[in-house]
């Protein structure tokens, strides 16, 4: 299994240079099953990132541009009547596929946003009262743009809530911009990456990182700062039990990467930004101050108590 995650990650590294760590998040989330929220400028490579991705496991790549005329049907796909046999043909839209690119998310409306909730969550979409299971594995990769907000709809928290994980790409180093300029010269990368897996053995990495193996008192550790979030002076709204259902899972799948078959506190305390600071609705005070949601988590680990030991069982 170990051989198959480096194998993603060499290949994924052929297109992104100097994101090793963006590219293993990624790979992370699309083993735990979940999505993935970009947040960062255009032109850092965030669709190349899921492209690669999708290429390397030799999955089905759809992407949508969200517009602000884009229409829930073009998203989840329409029925449209069929003249010759007398009846409605569904058309599957974009969303049917296994890796999708939701392109600059926030600039549809809320509306067209929400058709995302039910496959992000359910796995499965609806139209015309017919509900279709999509095909696993299933990943979300969206990405908005932090500094141009004109024209655009924040996402709203239950939609926040669907991802597993957002973070950010950033600039390449001076030397990694010089071989991205290389390798780019003559073909880019992106059109000569094969595939190094098959569809069939993703699933079985997925399923491998469900046994993973969490102590009970670990899992007191995941809702214990879950909880401080909740209580925390500076924050509206705190994480949501899925939330901590999203660490624990990112943390086995974290743990599996790594090539254990069990979580330690190290993962958590890793990803709890990630998992956590898109969740949290900080009070106007707080925003007023300049307080970001990543200090107020770096301040939650730093008073929590970590465990280092099995607990003692009377």
């Amino acid at each position: 299994m170990q051989q198959q995650i480096k194998k993603i990650l060499q290949n994924i590294e052929k297109v992104m240079i100097g994101k090793t760590d963006v590219a293993r998040l990624s790979l992370l989330s699309l083993l735990a099953e979940g999505h993935v929220l970009l947040e960062d400028v255009p032109g850092v490579g965030k669709t190349m990132m899921v492209r690669a991705l999708a290429k390397s496991v030799n999955a089905s790549f759809k992407r949508i541009q969200f517009t602000p005329d884009l229409l829930p049907s073009d998203v989840l796909g329409v029925s449209i009547y069929n003249q010759k046999e007398m009846e409605f043909t569904f058309r599957p839209g974009p969303i049917v596929g296994n890796i999708i690119l939701a392109d600059e998310i926030n600039r549809t409306s809320p509306k067209t946003q929400s058709a995302l909730l039910e496959s992000m969550e359910e796995k499965s979409i609806t139209v015309d009262g017919a509900t279709l299971q999509l095909e696993k594995p299933f990943f979300v990769m969206a990405t908005q743009n932090p500094i141009e907000y004109e024209g655009t709809y924040p996402l709203p928290e239950a939609q926040l809530d669907r991802f597993l994980l957002k973070m950010k790409m950033g600039y390449p180093e001076a030397i990694e911009e010089v071989e991205v300029l290389t390798r780019s010269q003559k073909v880019h990368p992106i059109e000569e990456l094969k595939p190094v897996i098959s569809l069939n053995e993703l699933r079985e990495l997925q399923l491998q990182v469900k046994e993973i193996f969490v102590e009970d008192i670990l899992k007191r550790y995941i809702v214990e700062l879950a909880n401080r979030t909740r209580i925390h002076p500076n924050v509206y709204l705190g994480a949501s039990p899925r939330a901590s259902i999203a660490l624990m899972k990112a943390s086995q799948s974290l743990a599996f990467l790594s090539g254990r078959d069990y979580v330690i506190p190290d993962d958590i305390q890793y990803l709890t930004p990630f998992v956590f600071s898109h969740r949290l609705i900080l009070k106007p005070d707080a925003k007023y101050q300049g307080i970001t949601t990543e200090q107020i988590l770096e301040d939650i680990l730093d008073k929590t108590h970590v465990p280092i030991k099995r607990a003692v069982i009377k």
